[in-house]
């Protein structure tokens, strides 16, 4: 795939992938990075954009002492209420799609060659590939996942299938990948280290 200046390169992969780590190493050689977790924490955080209509749609108890949202308890909602999850959807995504669309604008002034968005759920979105010029899908086995999820977070393997359960299914994400970064249990962080520097060095990184 050609290259031009300010390519917009979404990263994903499903919980555990490495796709966070793999999007880091990219910005190690020079890379843009726009990471949507952390601007998604970042309106749900005390005094975030989405605070205040995340307290009248769900209520006060889904605020955290300090006044940022309850994640833990809204994360519960979300995985035993799909319609719960689409309306905290409807709250938080414009506001991060907004900051995501500053960021970018940010970097073409900058004149970057590359733009890394880091987006777990880009293959869940019908917007997305329209916003982008190609996809790189960290991928590993789903035990991969889960033994890694677990090994990071402690949390049971019942719970991880659950998240992984409101993800895109594997061959899905691949259907959608330019670039495929296969992260499996032997792979070394070298070994993604290199393969985050070739695709880089594509864009004169």
């Amino acid at each position: 795939m050609a290259a031009r200046p300010g390519f917009r390169l979404g990263v994903t992969g499903g919980i555990g992938s490495g796709k966070s780590t793999f999007s880091a190493m990219l910005a190690e050689r020079g890379a843009a990075l726009v990471d949507a977790d952390a601007l998604s924490r970042s309106v749900t955080a005390a005094g975030g954009a989405a605070i205040a209509a995340i307290a009248a749609q769900f209520g006060p108890a889904f605020i955290a002492s300090d006044g940022a949202m309850d994640r833990e308890r809204m994360r519960r909602l979300a995985f035993e209420d799909a319609h719960a999850r689409e309306r905290l959807q409807a709250i938080v995504h414009p506001l991060v799609g907004a900051a995501i669309a500053q960021a970018c604008r940010q970097a073409q002034q900058e004149g970057r060659r590359l733009i890394v968005l880091d987006i777990p759920l880009l293959t869940e979105s019908k917007h997305w590939p329209a916003r982008l010029d190609g996809v790189a899908v960290v991928d590993c086995p789903p035990a991969t996942q889960i033994e890694r999820v677990r090994e990071r977070s402690n949390l049971q393997e019942d719970a991880i299938r659950a998240i992984m359960a409101t993800q895109s299914p594997r061959l899905q994400r691949l259907a959608a990948a330019d670039w495929v970064v296969f992260n499996g249990a032997g792979t070394t962080l070298a070994d993604l280290r290199t393969k985050a520097h070739q695709i880089a060095r594509s864009f004169g990184l």
